[in-house]
């Protein structure tokens, strides 16, 4: 007999920030085959997020673009409530927006640092916090979710790895570590689970840099033990796992997904 195995996200409503381009885009669409309705995020482009749309849409799957700059209050509201407008309900967040905007320190200017904490750490305050606020109004579906709600925020190997010339980028990683920890602390009782996923080195447009010449790729290869680039589709796929039920017991942790760079192979001969 065949075994009919249901999709992980199936009835699922996951919205997904930062999902016109590179890891976000990667994540909705995998979203989208796993069986949830996804709500793409964009800020600026509105072209690619309804590329993503029709991407998810054209393979079954149910999605719509919104506009929101998630480090304004006003912005994720509206979104959240557009979001809800559509689907009714919502089961996951993904707070992946993020930028870089970097600086040799004594050079690096207030607006610099402002932005990029804002966006990766105060926009992630401002949706995990809607997203809270309508888990616990909207009450738990069994069947749904095992969990009142899910929230994946999306982090970095610079949680942990310090980088020059990068000071803003870092502390506003090490802040949604922390932020992430202590969130799951206080709604796991609740039956939220919020966990984290920590990204290395990800062929997107963010880095394009370090990656498109053959040069710059055998660079940062000394800092990969695993030998590869990592895919937006190594992390949508953890990113599916930690969505659904199979991870069910997984709570306030970080997933490092990086071919091994939080190994600090720069001892690998000096140990």
């Amino acid at each position: 007999m065949p075994v009919h195995v249901h999709p992980p996200l199936r009835g699922q409503k996951a919205l997904v920030t930062g999902a016109s381009s590179g890891i976000g885009a990667g994540i909705a669409q995998a979203f989208g085959a796993a069986g949830a309705a996804v709500g793409v995020n964009y800020r600026s482009h509105p072209d690619e997020a309804e590329r993503i749309v029709e991407a998810i849409r054209s393979t079954g799957g149910e999605a719509v673009a919104l506009k929101a700059d998630v480090s304004n209050e006003d912005e994720v509201r509206a979104m959240f409530r557009a979001f809800g407008t559509t689907f009714g309900r919502v089961d996951i967040l993904v707070a992946n927006s993020g930028i870089q905007q970097d600086a040799a320190f004594a050079g690096m200017t207030l607006d610099q640092w402002r932005r990029v904490i804002d966006v990766n750490l105060t926009g992630q305050f401002l949706c995990a916090r809607e997203a809270v606020r309508r888990f616990l109004a909207q009450g738990r579906d069994p069947s749904v979710s095992r969990a009142a709600g899910k929230i994946i925020c999306m982090s970095s190997v610079h949680e942990v790895i310090p980088w020059a010339g990068h000071v803003n980028y870092a502390a506003s990683k090490g802040g949604v570590m922390l932020m992430m920890k202590s969130l799951a602390q206080e709604v796991a009782e609740m039956g939220i689970r919020v966990n984290g996923i920590a990204p290395g080195a990800i062929r997107t447009p963010i880095n394009r840099e370090a990656w498109e010449t053959p040069e710059a790729e055998r660079k940062l290869l000394d800092l990969i033990p695993y030998g590869r680039v990592g895919e937006p589709e190594d992390i949508a796929k953890a990113a599916v796992w930690l969505a659904s039920d199979d991870s069910d017991y997984v709570v306030g942790t970080t997933l490092f997904v990086d071919g091994g760079m939080t190994l600090y192979p720069g001892f690998r001969d000096n140990g």
